[in-house]
């Protein structure tokens, strides 16, 4: 709350407050302020007040005005060069409602115009850093950590730290590939999924999102077209962006991407390589079907391009779900995953399979950019997998989620949301009715950081949608704000 009796005057503590989630980045570049009137009223001030803290971050350069529309962050605020180099991650292009779809896809087609104004999807990733409060998160893309405790993951490696082993391995480089005995489980793993591989074509990384990067680096350079289902994961639309890759962005139905759309694409701009989360698309929840995989399949044969499966969400769905990797049996496809959604975030631990003639250049990548990946963990997890304790872990966590996706759908509808997608797995995608750039900025008063629909597509633009967490919005608290926030808006 501003207070009247601070050392600091209203209007100080109004663009302080401002100020420090611009610097934070939980105010992403391109984001639009409240209007004057709508800040007034939040925060129980006069529009004079607003205007003087508004004066007060356009002279500190962290936000600009335009013409008839409002105040908006800059794209080029301070010290975004020294933030994004500290993250390591770059802002990539977010946000376009539905409606825009068509629009931006044949504006697309014409081929790459002017850059678009990037925003920054590590808002999310840092407000996992930067707590906001004690709630809650119901914009986090992780499971609670209280969720995710366990005796056998220290046990584990307990037991690989307490041989000779320890000694001789940590005195030396892992081997390139990774470790051999995890490679071996995680290829008996894949083939329950009907992916089948070698261990010799399986290559560990630090994390799923380092497999992602170690492809797109191997086999893209600057310009080149990439397809990218929308709405999707915001930090793979950052990363592309970051490495100059010409986004071309594809529609996810409820049963694959919009195949006329990726027809029209590689007739004009003969893309390169295609992402996709098959199972369990973030943010929509949406599976494959397996007419719309073959047709993928048809089209990236016809027109020579890869297709990089994400299959992050692989612990909690279906063995059965359709996986693009399985039909095309790793020949165009490369299968991509981890666990650090489902196990220990900061153990870092992903990998990729891949086609043969592909597994030399991509452990090329790999080797430049990290050597080899710590042998201790892995062979930990190794132990883990081999003995059952993750599928067991992996088991109770999705009995917890039906539970707690149950209680969070009632209470979303309960409070007039409508969901635009069928609720399943981690993550709901929620009709709020009101634009949630808006919304997000004043639930952070309220110490909630929400997942607004602009962070989830190619070009900014107000969205009503928003994505939710099943494992930490069953709380009521939280729907009471939110539809307080609401009727306010």
């Amino acid at each position: 709350m501003l207070m009247k009796s601070s050392t600091q005057s209203l209007t100080e503590q109004l663009a302080t407050r401002f100020a420090e989630r611009i610097r934070n980045r939980l105010m992403a570049p391109g984001a639009r302020l409240p209007s004057v009137r709508q800040c007034a009223l939040q925060h129980d001030v006069s529009p004079s007040t607003v205007v003087a803290a508004y004066d007060q971050l356009l002279a500190q350069g962290l936000v600009e005005a335009r013409k008839n529309r409002g105040f908006f962050v800059r794209e080029s605020a301070p010290e975004r060069a020294d933030q994004a180099t500290q993250t390591g991650l770059e802002p990539g292009q977010a946000g376009i409602a539905a409606a825009n779809w068509n629009t931006a896809h044949w504006m697309a087609m014409r081929g790459p115009g002017p850059n678009a104004p990037p925003v920054n999807a590590t808002a999310l990733i840092r407000g996992m850093f930067h707590k906001i409060s004690n709630k809650p998160q119901p914009g986090m893309g992780v499971f609670p950590p209280e969720w995710l405790e366990s005796t056998f993951m220290p046990a584990a490696v307990r037991k690989v730290t307490g041989t000779r082993a320890l000694q001789d391995f940590s005195l030396q480089y892992g081997e390139p590939l990774g470790d051999g005995g995890l490679r071996r489980v995680l290829a008996k793993k894949l083939a329950s999924l009907n992916v089948l591989t070698a261990p010799e074509h399986i290559i560990t990384t630090v994390g799923a999102t380092h497999a992602l990067d170690i492809v797109s680096r191997t086999l893209l350079r600057a310009g080149d077209p990439v397809m990218v289902e929308e709405p999707g994961w915001a930090v793979e639309f950052a990363r592309l962006s970051a490495l100059g890759m010409h986004i071309l962005p594809v529609p996810r139905r409820a049963d694959g991407p919009d195949l006329e759309v990726m027809a029209k694409y590689c007739e004009v701009h003969k893309p390169k390589l295609y992402v996709s989360v098959s199972v369990f698309h973030n943010p929509t929840g949406y599976c494959l079907s397996p007419g719309s995989a073959h047709r993928v399949l048809q089209l990236a044969n016809q027109h020579d391009f890869h297709i990089v499966e994400d299959d992050t969400y692989s612990h909690i769905a279906p063995e059965h779900a359709t996986r693009l990797s399985a039909l095309d049996g790793l020949q165009r496809t490369i299968y991509v995953s981890g666990f650090a959604k489902i196990l220990a975030p900061n153990w870092r631990i992903g990998f990729l399979a891949a086609p043969p003639a592909l597994v030399e250049p991509l452990l090329d990548t790999k080797l430049l950019a990290t050597l080899t990946t710590p042998a201790l963990l892995e062979k930990a997890l190794a132990l883990c997998i081999e003995q059952g304790q993750l599928r067991r872990h992996a088991e109770r966590i999705r009995t917890r989620l039906d539970a707690a996706r149950a209680r969070s759908v009632k209470l979303a509808l309960a409070a007039g949301c409508r969901f635009a997608a069928e609720p399943t797995g981690l993550f709901g995608w929620v009709d709020t009715g009101v634009d949630t750039d808006v919304l997000a900025q004043r639930m952070l008063d309220e110490g909630y950081l929400l997942a607004p629909g602009a962070l989830f597509h190619a070009a900014r633009a107000p969205s009503t949608l928003m994505r939710i967490n099943f494992a930490t919005t069953q709380d009521a608290a939280f729907w009471r704000v939110f539809s307080r926030l609401v009727a306010q808006h």
